[in-house]
């Protein structure tokens, strides 16, 4: 029998994360495709990208591979590189938007990979890459996220916020938080530890002072009664973080995974999303996953849900279903494996096209998590959609 009482932890980093600066980056880069495909007026089927980003101390390294309709000039995807800092909020003298070298080396997709992904003739659309994806849902938040990580990323959110609109000005764009959920009879019921490390643009604040401007913003976003007198607070324990940002610490694309997933509360395939197009399986199949396991929960026929699917490059069709209801389920996991491919078409391009993946929607996702958000106007987030609740109910009737 599993474990009832106990304690789990997870963190979120926030925009101005060095690692999450190149994130956004990476996934303006997506955008930036995505929109000259539209210009053109071609099909955005056609657009393929898998951009990395390395900063570090005023530069910016932008490297990988591209396809779009035609030829975007590095100058292009370097001002689009700088006003993603600006918007972060980087006017630092070791990393400013307006000073930092930028250095832009992608190239054209390789036509190796090409043909493995591309359809022609008779052959259906493969997958981009190889791997395994999760996706998972469970009733601890009015989301259906697991709550350390769901909070985690609220605490982050709510202090980028207040530091955007001037409320609180003395903020630096880079924090970490990271949140310690205790569990009785396997559900949330509070929180024991608190963590959060946020960058201060007046170098004399103490932990003290930082504590006194981020624990009410805590208290806020997280569930009534779960802070109480026993929650232990640590509020920039090292005692000052005034150098931040890749500033501070060398910055990648896709080093953040599990912040980017479900804080460890679930298993990852391994692959990373930021700068790649839903041709590559690690991002589009990771959603599509989440989408499904949210709506089995949604329908309630369960309340935890966890997919696996496997894909080859080259290959259309998922190679393998897996589905583990952890033992709350209403209806049998053998089944749900049968009918998840009658419902939707897993193959790359069914997921693509069922979630409208196509598009320029991927620079609001590259920081406080890809899941737990709310679906938008302009088609962001489709995968947190509850719209297969009734055509599940039906099939597994």
């Amino acid at each position: 029998m599993a474990r009832q009482s106990y304690l789990f932890t997870s963190e979120s980093v926030s925009e101005g994360h060095p690692d999450k600066v190149c994130d956004r980056i990476s996934d303006e880069v997506v955008d930036l495709i995505y929109r000259q495909a539209e210009t053109d007026g071609v099909d955005a089927s056609s657009v393929r990208s898998a951009c990395e980003t390395l900063t570090t101390t005023n530069k910016v390294v932008i490297a990988g591979e591209y396809r779009a309709s035609q030829s975007i000039s590095k100058e292009l995807i370097e001002e689009t590189a700088r006003q993603a800092i600006k918007s972060i909020g980087y006017e630092q003298d070791g990393f400013h938007w307006k000073n930092a070298e930028v250095d832009v080396v992608l190239h054209e997709q390789s036509a190796d990979i090409a043909q493995g992904v591309d359809a022609s003739g008779n052959k259906d659309e493969g997958a981009g890459d190889q791997g395994i994806m999760f996706g998972y849902a469970c009733r601890e938040t009015p989301d259906l996220m697991p709550a350390p990580i769901y909070y985690s990323h609220k605490i982050l959110e709510r202090l980028a916020q207040v530091r955007h609109s001037g409320e609180q000005p003395a903020l630096g764009p880079d924090s970490k938080s990271q949140i310690t959920v205790q569990y009785e009879n396997g559900v949330p019921v509070g929180i024991r530890e608190v963590v959060v490390s946020h960058q201060h643009r007046d170098e004399s604040l103490t932990s003290g002072d930082m504590h006194d401007i981020i624990a009410p913003y805590v208290r806020e976003v997280t569930p009534d009664g779960w802070i109480s007198d026993d929650t232990v607070w640590h509020i920039n324990p090292t005692g000052k973080f005034f150098i931040g940002g890749p500033d501070g610490d060398c910055g990648l694309t896709g080093r953040k995974i599990i912040v980017d997933t479900y804080g460890g509360a679930a298993p990852h395939g391994g692959g990373a999303f930021s700068g790649k197009d839903p041709t590559k399986v690690d991002r589009s199949a990771a959603y599509v996953t989440r989408y499904l396991a949210k709506n089995v929960v949604g329908a309630e026929l369960a309340d935890r849900c966890t997919i696996q699917l496997s894909y080859a490059i080259g290959v259309a069709r998922p190679l393998s279903i897996h589905v583990n209801l952890h033992g709350t389920g209403n209806v049998s996991e053998d089944k749900l494996e049968s009918v998840l491919g009658e419902i939707m078409d897993l193959r790359p391009r069914g997921i693509r096209e069922h979630l409208q993946l196509n598009r320029p929607i991927y620079a609001r996702t590259a920081a406080y998590g890809h899941f737990g958000r709310t679906p938008d106007d302009d088609g962001g987030f489709s995968w947190e959609k509850l719209d297969l609740v009734d055509a599940l109910k039906a099939a597994t009737a």
